[in-house]
């Protein structure tokens, strides 16, 4: 460049760099995210394991929780919240579970509903009706809510272990999380677990389920569900972790269902596992002259 092109290039610089228009960098501050103080390293395998192993020691699990539905019609622009009640959800291995939601100080009955994995009762005791059918949806309806199946509940609730068909690959990822009471950024270390089948055709393969684990604990805080047919059937979070008689267990566990376009939050105040149950655990008793509906 010759001294007459530099003369040049400055003269055009000089007006932007007094009028403020610089070509030079700026610099300003940012919020600097926190890590957490703790991080923990460990191979796929070991958490398969650790994965596997939380599942084969729970062979039952008692909660008491607080429950709120709401329901989501996006393509209205409207959003619907139920009134929470209070729930006692009971899970026995391989797929029994009952979910009773009470309403009130007198605490009121609201619904009752129970499922052997197979087929399904649920009784709505207001309506003075009940609702009977499998667990496997053989006809969608027309309206979502009837196309919900009680075992997305058991299967959200408890993370399961891996079945032998199934497939898995770990990677590491960094999560930047805001504190909105603390006014301030951390990042959150993760290792996300893909859990997959082999297709029957090519070398396609279907996803079943996406695990996020916090690296301070190796503690599951995210669970993504999927469908035979790739559809992500559930989405549930799992935060406020405490530690209770029995183990740690979340305090809070949100489901959302994007295909019904449903949430359901629950805050856990209390859990017990591997307790004996009594029998008729999982019977709901329908009174003499309730309407039953029956579900295909």
């Amino acid at each position: 460049m010759t001294v007459r092109n530099r003369w040049m290039i400055g003269t055009l610089a000089l007006p932007l760099l007094l009028s403020g228009c610089g070509l030079l960098p700026t610099t300003r501050h940012l919020p600097v995210p926190k890590a957490p103080s703790l991080v923990q390293t460990t191979s796929p395998e070991e958490l398969v394991e650790q994965t596997d192993r939380r599942w084969n020691d729970f062979q039952s699990l008692t909660a008491k929780v607080e429950i709120k539905a709401t329901v989501l019609k996006a393509q209205e622009g409207l959003e619907k919240d139920y009134p929470s009640c209070e729930g006692r959800i009971v899970m026995q291995k391989p797929d029994s579970l009952r979910v009773v939601g009470r309403l009130g100080l007198v605490g009121v009955k609201i619904f009752d509903m129970a499922s052997d994995g197979k087929t399904f009762t649920l009784l709505i005791p207001p309506k003075s009706k009940a609702i009977e059918g499998s667990n496997s949806v053989v006809k969608k309806a027309a309206n979502p809510l009837e196309n919900l199946r009680p075992d997305f509940f058991f299967d959200s609730m408890v993370v399961r272990g891996l079945d032998p068909e199934d497939y898995f690959s770990v990677i590491n990822d960094t999560e930047t999380v805001e504190d909105a009471a603390k006014k301030h950024l951390f990042t959150m270390p993760e290792y996300v677990l893909n859990i997959s089948r082999h297709g029957t055709e090519g070398h396609r393969d279907i996803p079943v389920r996406v695990i996020t684990f916090h690296r301070d604990d190796l503690l599951p805080y995210n669970q993504d569900l999927y469908d035979k047919e790739g559809n992500l059937e559930s989405q549930v979070t799992y935060s406020g972790y405490r530690d209770f008689p029995t183990g740690r267990f979340p305090t809070r566990v949100v489901i959302k269902r994007p295909l019904e376009g449903v949430q359901i939050s629950m805050t856990v105040d209390w859990v017990d596992t591997n307790v004996k149950l009594p029998a008729g655990e999982f019977t709901v008793n329908i009174p003499e002259g309730t309407q039953i509906q029956h579900l295909e």
